[in-house]
């Protein structure tokens, strides 16, 4: 057991750093642990050609501005490389290579258990995010052995796939993004679902988020009128347009609705036999290592604005935690600065 800590921070990544640099600037004793190699591998991790849709002046954490010219749309490792400089910068107590198999209470403390060590804690908080485990709908394994199949998370190009036709599933940005790059060299189809509200990157001369964040609604509280609305809109694409993706020879169809062998079947009645598939299925959240009573339920976190029925417990960096802006790089630190504002006040409480 390592020597008792004010605060455990459990993620190293936007939320977890930001998260650390409040922990910082009130003198607390923490230790943000992580179990990658590298503060900022999951992004260098992700496809070759990924850029953020959010223009760079958009993209810091407290305290450091995203380096670079304001108007440009940083690339993965740029993120990568922020992320780590950033962490320097400010000597977070990064520790890496820990990854949390189990957070749990003994008494009035918290026990966050890793393969290597166990530290103990007043207060713990979760920065994870809400998309660890990669989702792969469960038909796919009844595709044959020969075709090649990858998530999203696991594509760095086009080198990884086999020459020929391949299917993109998923309409989001991720499932967009990669089909446009893809159709560059080789026959791309796009299967599917509802098609979410698109939006151009620059409308009237500016980028989107300029009029997003002047108009507030990164921002907007999720239990608003407004907030509400948007949320039930579903995953904004930004920046890539269905007719990009046309002039470009893609092809769009349905959700895939079977598979059997070398055929895909859609739900509007296609049948696809690709060299390969990028499942751009998205992620499920696993929360099976919270040993927390009350924390969470039905596979979901308990917790308003971050902050749970389990006194001194708090999450940061979920999906509409607060605003749209939650899980968002730049945008992370609204929330961060009232999960820290909580820490105080619960430390205090339990002084006195």
């Amino acid at each position: 057991m390592s020597t008792p800590l004010d605060v455990v921070v459990i993620g190293a990544g936007q939320a977890g750093l930001a998260m650390g640099w409040h922990l910082k600037r009130m003198g607390a004793s923490f230790a943000i642990l992580d179990g990658a190699p590298e503060v900022g591998h999951s992004w260098r991790i992700r496809w070759d050609s990924l850029r953020l849709f959010t223009p760079a002046r958009y993209d810091g954490l407290p305290g450091l501005p995203f380096p670079g010219d304001p108007d440009h749309h940083p690339g993965k490792t740029e993120v990568a490389d922020y992320l780590r400089d950033y962490a320097a910068a400010f000597d977070l107590p990064v520790r890496t290579g820990m990854p949390v198999g189990r957070l749990a209470r003994v008494g009035d403390r918290f026990v966050v258990e890793t393969p290597a060590e166990t530290f103990e804690a007043a207060q713990v908080v979760v920065a994870t995010g809400a998309f660890q485990v990669p989702f792969v709908p469960a038909l796919a394994a009844d595709l044959s052995g020969d075709l090649v199949q990858l998530h999203s998370s696991e594509y760095r190009n086009a080198s990884q796939l086999s020459d020929g036709p391949v299917l993109v599933v998923g309409g989001g940005n991720s499932g967009l993004q990669i089909a446009l790059e893809l159709a560059a060299t080789r026959p791309v189809t796009v299967a599917m679902g509802d098609k979410a509200q698109m939006l151009p990157q620059r409308v009237l001369g500016k980028d989107v988020f300029w009029w997003l964040t002047a108009a507030s609604l990164v921002t907007r509280p999720a239990d608003s009128r407004l907030g509400r609305r948007m949320r039930a809109r579903g995953e904004l694409v930004i920046g890539t347009r269905l007719d990009d993706l046309r002039s470009q020879g893609v092809e769009l169809c349905g959700r895939v609705a079977s598979a059997s062998g070398a055929v895909i079947g859609t739900a509007d009645g296609r049948e696809l036999t690709p060299a390969s598939v990028v499942w751009a299925t998205g992620f499920r959240s696993d929360w099976s290592w919270v040993d927390l009573p009350g924390a969470v339920a039905d596979g979901q976190v308990v917790h308003q604005r971050g902050l749970t029925p389990v006194p001194g417990l708090c999450f940061l960096g979920l999906p509409w935690q607060h605003s749209r802006g939650s899980a968002l790089l730049g945008f992370v630190n609204d929330d961060a600065e009232f999960i820290a504002e909580n820490l105080r006040s619960h430390a205090r409480a339990t002084v006195a």
